[in-house]
């Protein structure tokens, strides 16, 4: 049994979202203020508040005019039910797979309402409503108008009074069947726990036991109750005979020293005081012990142990987070209603952590719930899910690629979340090679596409090297939004090799300018290189690709060199390659001879145009061939005026501007 599909409607963000889950573990990823805390948030709300509070702005921007509607629905004097049903509600939809439970549902039973022997299927729905007992009068009380100040005034003091939480099953194969549930019965079935970020063990003000140490007594208490493990009860059984023992002391030897320190009331001669004796009585809990004056060391080997603030930050933010899914284990266990599905939230587990133990955290996260049910739970599997959010490249790009879930936000028209799972998109057998080569390539160089606002491919160091200074100069000609203040993601990938991110890209939505060469070759397929003039075909993949349209396609190189720049724009991805600069006929071939023909007196160039120049410019590219990144610092450190060649000028200017309109689908294409 596990959770297999999650639904959120109106809160915040997340307009209107859906989001699958893996049965292990699923990592959110995406960029700041993408929705990703606010996924965490509704399930904080809904499981861990006693009774769940929202306010109105929880309510995510479109459906604030619900409201309205709903006001105008009452001066129309409408239907009740029909103006309860313009209201806006706050929902989290979840659907549970019980397909290896169909014998013993446990308390989801009280979920499994449909008649349809087949269905494997339960569907919870969470609801954040107006209560259904006349609070409709009370919501609209008094507002004649629809002056949306003041009925957003009335409405942040009035929706915490008037709307509640309700629970409802609902037959998946009919939405019309439903039945409400009380909220306890939903946390018997499901549980869900919390790794927040910012942990605070960064904080020296803060004491110990308010980090490590409390999380050793909230195992204790777990222990500690009549529904734990029977190994659990007798270590803590064990731990209680050690305090009574002390209690006995106290009791006697301690009490009468105490007792001797407090003042006869018989000092005041007043009539009365005298009678009652003060005895003092110190009791010894073993829960305050741990809580109060209990703290994590480090043992030393000679004898010395540090206290806990005394190691980095990086071991215990991972010791805090082990002993957290300790402590939620424990919790489990002691449950006196075995639960069905454990959901635990993980925010941000790489803070504090280098690179490589962040790898090891994501890869070893399953493994440790495994490790927790065979040695200490008799082998019966813990129910868990890991729901983890990152800002990581390393934990995302280590991540296995289904896991991932990549959050963003567009204008739709108001801000809203989008949701996309990399499972769905590229599970396709035609996909398959894209998905390897993308999924080692992000392994290896640990690229941060999934959380940048742009991006750019490149051919290899050499513009990699320059790129900084390239964006510096067009920074200071541009009036826009400028290069170096937006978050651009620079990947350096080859011709050979781009088209696999071709439709990655597009399902990121990340507006990408990629920078490649027109790789002029005399032959058709890999043959040796030539000046462009001398050129039929191109080597370069990239740009097969780009503008093939049947597979057995083979476009030559005079076709490409007409293509116009609406040809060069496919949805987010813009391709730019070497064309003349403005004013001259010569095109290089690669980058080193394009730069070459733009700038020809720096580099004693003597012919000004034309093919003579194409020619002059390729054999001295060719000096360069070996040692680019070389060439790339000679020029970054030249302080000689050059100019940026044509063709990277325009592809940047394409990628400074504003993000781009949301490409057409196909079928609004055909509808056209």
């Amino acid at each position: 049994m596990y959770l297999k599909n999650i639904e959120i409607k109106n809160f915040r963000l997340l307009k209107d979202v859906s989001l699958t889950l893996q049965k292990d573990s699923t990592v959110i990823v995406g960029r700041n203020n993408s929705g990703k805390t606010s996924l965490t948030e509704i399930f904080r709300r809904f499981f861990t508040n006693k009774n769940s509070s929202f306010i109105l702005e929880d309510f995510s921007l479109a459906s604030i005019d619900k409201f309205k509607d709903a006001l105008q629905a009452i001066i129309d004097e409408k239907d009740e039910s029909i103006v309860r049903n313009l209201l806006p509600s706050i929902d989290l939809i979840l659907t549970v797979d019980y397909a290896d439970n169909k014998d013993d549902y446990g308390a989801l039973s009280e979920f499994v309402i449909d008649l349809n022997e087949n269905t494997t299927e339960a569907k919870i729905k969470i609801s954040y409503q107006l209560k259904k007992d006349g609070k409709l009068d009370t919501l609209f009380s008094g507002i004649t108008n629809k002056n949306k100040n003041e009925l957003i005034k009335l409405l942040k003091e009035r929706i915490p009074q008037t709307y509640t939480t309700i629970v409802t099953a609902i037959d998946p194969n009919d939405p019309e069947n439903t039945t409400e549930v009380e909220m306890s019965k939903l946390k018997c079935c499901i549980g869900v726990d919390f790794i927040n970020a910012q942990r605070g063990l960064d904080d020296v003000t803060q004491s110990e036991k308010d980090v490590l140490g409390k999380v050793l007594t909230n195992i204790f208490r777990s222990a500690s109750t009549p529904t734990a493990p029977a190994e659990m009860q007798k270590k803590s059984k064990e731990l209680e005979a050690v305090v009574n023992n002390l209690q006995e002391k106290v009791d006697t030897e301690v009490k009468e020293k105490v007792d001797a320190l407090l003042p006869a009331l018989g000092i005041f001669g007043y009539p009365g005081l005298s009678d009652p004796n003060l005895s003092a009585e110190t009791t010894l809990d073993v829960k305050t012990i741990l809580e109060s004056n209990t703290t994590i060391r480090y043992q030393q080997d000679n004898g010395i142990s540090f206290p806990e603030t005394y190691n980095g930050l990086g071991s215990r933010n991972l010791i805090y987070m082990l002993f957290k899914l300790f402590e939620f284990f424990r919790a489990y266990q002691s449950n006196p209603i075995e639960i069905q599905i454990h959901i635990i939230f993980i925010e941000e587990p790489e803070a504090h952590l280098h690179p490589q133990m962040q790898e090891v955290f994501i890869r070893k996260l399953n493994e440790i719930a495994e490790e927790f049910s065979k040695k200490m739970n008799k082998g019966k599997k813990w129910p868990i899910q890991f729901i983890v959010s990152s800002h990581s490249t390393h934990i995302a790009n280590e991540a296995e690629f289904e896991s991932i879930r990549y959050f963003f936000t567009k204008k739709n028209p108001t801000l809203e979340t989008i949701i996309k799972d990399l499972n769905a998109e590229f599970v396709a057998v035609e996909r398959k090679d894209d998905r390897e080569f993308i999924h080692k390539y992000l392994t290896l160089t640990k690229c941060d596409l999934y959380f940048a606002d742009k991006a750019m491919l490149i051919e290899g160091p050499t513009e990699r090297i320059l790129m900084p200074t390239f964006i510096k100069k067009i920074d200071n000609e541009i009036s826009f939004k400028k290069l170096s203040s937006q978050y651009i993601s620079v990947v350096e990938i080859g011709g050979a090799y781009a088209y696999h991110f071709y439709k990655f890209l597009d399902f990121l939505e990340l507006k990408t300018l990629i920078i490649t060469d027109l790789d002029s070759t005399e032959l058709e397929g890999h043959h040796a290189a030539v000046p462009v003039n001398k050129g039929t075909y191109t080597s370069n993949i990239g740009l097969k690709e780009w503008f093939k349209k049947n597979s057995d396609d083979n476009i030559n190189l005079q076709e490409i060199r007409k293509k116009k720049n609406e040809d060069k724009v496919q949805g987010y991805r813009r391709i730019t390659f070497q064309i003349p600069e403005e004013g001259k006929t010569a095109c290089g071939r690669s980058f080193e001879d394009a730069f070459m023909i733009a700038n020809a007196s720096l580099f004693d160039l003597k012919n000004a145009d034309g093919d003579t120049l194409e020619d002059e410019a390729f054999e001295k590219a060719k000096e360069k061939k070996n040692c680019k990144a070389n060439f790339a610092v000679e020029l970054s450190m030249n302080e000689a005026p050059w100019i940026i060649p044509f063709y990277i000028k325009e592809g940047l200017m394409w990628l400074a501007e504003g993000n781009i309109e949301q490409p057409k689908s196909e079928e609004e294409l055909k509808n056209e």
